[in-house]
This record gives structure tokens, C-alpha cells and sequence, in this order.
């Protein structure tokens, strides 16, 4: 499984998060705490907002402790709201084309999770795609499948309920197929303005998401990036939330 964090508020470097703090993402690259796997050194990527309306990315295939240039850029970049995401793959391949976070227009999303037996269900998800969005795949991995599909199913107009009718769709196609495997479906994603977190499996037993609201701003991530694990909450199986910058987020039922 994967690491991640996402930010808004006022604005910070990308280094107080990714880079600075005990447990941070690049820490979690080598010593994640609660996933499958301790390292998740098959990529990574960061995503940030600016005066422009789409947001910039930055993704490479190295392990995020032993690039050079994230670290330079964390430095160096000041944003409001941003995203990072250390990869631990699940079965497709390690390339850039596969890291999250994945951009779409003023979209960026990023998942932790799986698709079960996802070769199997490949085609039929890549089918939910609709034909205007499908040249904006340019990977192989079952999230931006999701996020494209979620894309076609009214992401703008509904966007959870966009997620949540991709995933009833592949849950459902998922038992026509005999696939006992689980979906889960632990992910956040935003549109510039607004930033969407949710915590979802099959199962029950969806990778662990926390958040905070601080002085700055509001942090979603996989893990806590510092010591003061009491100052965090734990989002519960089934739970999401959504927040603008400078406002309380708002929990929800995702299911």
C-alpha cells in the first residue's frame, strides 16, 4: 500500500510536510508505520496549486528519500493547497505514468489502495471511461481508472456520489465475476479550491486516513507526519470529509 498527504490553508513550504517533520511523507517512504509494507519506495509524486488554475506535478520513479530534486523543490515551493504520495506498486508496472498523484484539468487525485484481482477487471473499468476522457489515460493502474470514471459519472456536479457510483459498478461487477479479492478505496482528491478525503473498503478494513486542523490549515494523511499523535483523528471505515481553505472541514458517510 501507499503513503500520502494533502494540505490547504495558508500557504507553506512543501518541506514542513514532506520533508521536515519526524514522520514525514519521505520518512514514511522508508518506515511507514501502518501499511502492508514498511517501504514505499516505487515513485512518487507532488501536486501543488498556484496563481494558476491547474496545478503543477512533479512525478518520478526513483525512492523518494534518494531524489535529489523533490527535495530541492520542496524547498523552494510555496503552496496552499498541495498533495504528495509515496507508491508502493500492487501489480502494475513502476513508471511515471503510474505515480500518483494523477492530473486531470483543475483535478488532482490520489489513492491508497486496490481493485482486486484487477487484471481480470481491467477492460470493464477502462470501459466506464467515457471516449472524450480516455485519452487522459496514460497508465495502467486500477486509480486512474477509478478517477477517470469518476470523471464521467459527474465528478463536477456530484462529487461524491461520482466515486460512489464507480465503485458500486466495479463492487457489482466484481460478484458477477466471482472475485471474493476486496476493493478498497482509501483516497483524496480536489478541484483548487475544495479538497474531498475518504475511507472505504469492501471489507471494512480500508488503509488507515487521519486529519488534523491546525493553526495553518487542514492535513489529510496516511499516516501522522509528527509525535503528537493525540492531536490527530482517525477518519472511520466509511467516513469522509471535505473542506475549504480557511474553513472547518465537514464529515460525511461514504458508502
Amino acid at each position: 500500500m501507499c503513503r500520502f498527504l494533502a494540505y490547504c490553508g495558508e500557504p507553506v513550504f512543501l518541506e514542513t510536510l514532506v520533508c521536515t517533520p519526524c514522520h514525514s511523507l519521505i520518512e514514511q517512504s522508508m518506515h511507514a508505520e501502518e501499511a502492508k509494507t514498511e517501504t514505499n519506495g516505487d515513485g512518487f509524486g507532488v501536486g501543488w496549486y498556484s496563481e494558476r488554475t491547474e496545478p503543477g506535478r512533479y512525478c518520478e520513479i526513483r525512492p523518494a528519500w534518494s531524489d535529489e530534486n523533490l527535495q530541492s523543490i520542496c524547498n523552494h515551493i510555496r503552496s496552499h493547497l498541495f498533495f504528495a504520495h509515496v507508491r508502493a506498486a500492487t501489480g502494475t508496472a513502476v513508471s511515471r505514468a503510474n505515480c500518483h498523484p494523477f492530473k486531470v484539468g483543475r483535478y488532482l487525485f490520489m489513492h491508497n489502495g486496490q481493485v482486486g484481482d484487477w487484471p481480470r477487471l481491467r477492460r470493464k473499468v477502462e470501459a466506464m471511461i467515457p471516449d472524450e476522457l480516455y485519452g487522459a489515460r496514460t497508465g495502467t493502474t486500477d486509480s486512474e481508472a477509478i478517477f477517470l470514471a469518476a470523471i464521467g459519472a459527474g465528478l463536477e456536479r456530484d462529487s461524491v456520489g461520482a466515486f460512489q457510483r464507480v465503485l458500486h459498478a466495479v463492487r457489482d461487477e466484481m460478484t458477477a465475476q466471482g472475485i471474493t479479492s476486496p476493493l478498497r478505496f482509501t483516497a483524496t482528491w480536489t478541484d483548487g479550491e475544495r479538497v474531498w478525503a475518504v475511507r472505504w473498503a469492501s471489507d471494512d478494513k480500508p488503509p488507515s486516513l487521519y486529519w488534523r486542523q491546525g493553526g495553518n490549515g487542514l492535513i489529510v494523511v496516511s499516516e501522522p507526519v509528527d509525535a503528537q499523535r493525540d492531536q490527530w483523528r482517525r477518519v472511520p471505515a466509511g467516513g469522509g470529509l471535505v473542506a475549504r481553505i480557511g474553513a472547518a472541514p465537514e464529515t460525511f458517510l461514504f458508502q
